[in-house]
């Protein structure tokens, strides 16, 4: 089958949420398929799409994602417009994308992944260790309040919701101490500015699948899929397999403070995983390796390894 590529009298639509870290995902997705193809710009067409997860009441009310709905709250209409052919791919960040596809569609394109690691952003301070006793925190991540509190009991944990520009303009305000951001995120944005410090992941493990970039398409479109076929970076989809297969196997509520990477060494993979109670009094870990082709086996068995660990009290607080 000869494949018909877009041109800008009939552009392939590519689907994004409106913040400014999304557009530049979306932008990078755009460019790499120009590029791939000799084709362009204009042979590519963004479509903002307004989900519930962007709504600004529900951002000033700082509450927690779980309270509001979980992951789907940035997905659930852009997934809709796919479905329907309003658009013909979504590009997603895949720390916001819950395990379990509807379907229809099919989420296994990856592009290169960026800096996995936390940021500690403070105007004042360059570390979690120099935070005095008390300090106030700020996030949003249930995963990173865990953390933080497992480390230091002592420091106050306040809700932090929004985009990258929310969050900061929240911090010049003194609402708190510090407040932490994906390397990824500040990278993608150029906010070299941003009073930024990277955090070793030996010290905060980051969030399932944190700095990369998902394409999502309809299960049904050869077109689409033979495009991004052309931009999918195989490393970033190997390390996902065994990162999603870990979430999936534990827990891809958003209810349950969960931390996972994978890197690759040669032909060697190495998965460390964490799972916490919320209020970080107790953290269960492990570090395994394992052959590259059995990522995905490997995040499973650690998973069942975890939750056998844990026990039946360790979920106690969500019933």
């Amino acid at each position: 089958m000869t494949l018909t590529l877009p041109s800008p009298a009939s552009p392939l639509k590519i689907g994004t949420r409106g913040s400014p870290l999304a557009l530049a995902q979306a932008y990078e997705t755009r460019s790499r398929l120009a590029a791939a193809f000799d084709l362009p710009l204009e042979a590519f067409e963004i479509v903002v799409i307004k989900t519930t997860g962007d709504n600004q009441a529900l951002i000033a009310a700082d509450k927690p994602l779980k309270e509001l709905g979980g992951k789907g709250l940035f997905t659930k209409e852009i997934e809709e417009d796919l479905l329907s052919g309003a658009i013909d791919i979504a590009v997603h960040s895949m720390k916001d994308m819950p395990v379990a596809q509807p379907e229809g569609l099919a989420l296994d394109t990856y592009l290169p992944r960026e800096d996995v690691r936390d940021a500690f952003i403070s105007p004042a301070l360059t570390s979690l260790h120099e935070l005095a006793e008390g300090a106030v925190v700020g996030t949003s991540s249930l995963r990173r309040r865990a953390q933080l509190l497992n480390r230091r009991p002592d420091l106050n944990v306040v809700e932090f919701r929004g985009n990258v520009q929310t969050r900061l303009r929240k911090l010049s305000e003194g609402v708190a101490d510090c407040t932490f951001l994906a390397m990824a995120g500040l990278n993608r944005l150029a906010m070299a500015d941003v009073p930024a410090n990277p955090i070793e992941t030996g010290d905060m493990l980051p969030a399932v699948a944190q700095g990369a970039i998902g394409i999502e398409r309809r299960a049904d479109d050869g077109r689409a899929a033979e495009m991004l076929a052309a931009i999918h970076d195989g490393e970033t989809g190997l390390r996902l397999a065994a990162e999603r297969a870990f979430l999936a196997a534990l827990d891809g509520s958003c209810e349950t403070p969960i931390a996972g990477l994978a890197e690759l060494h040669g032909s060697t993979l190495r998965l460390r995983g964490e799972v916490l109670r919320p209020d970080g009094s107790e953290s269960i870990s492990d570090d395994q390796t394992c052959p590259v082709e059995d990522g995905a086996e490997l995040g499973r068995e650690m998973a069942a390894k975890l939750l056998e660990k844990a026990g039946k009290g360790f979920f106690d607080w969500k019933s």
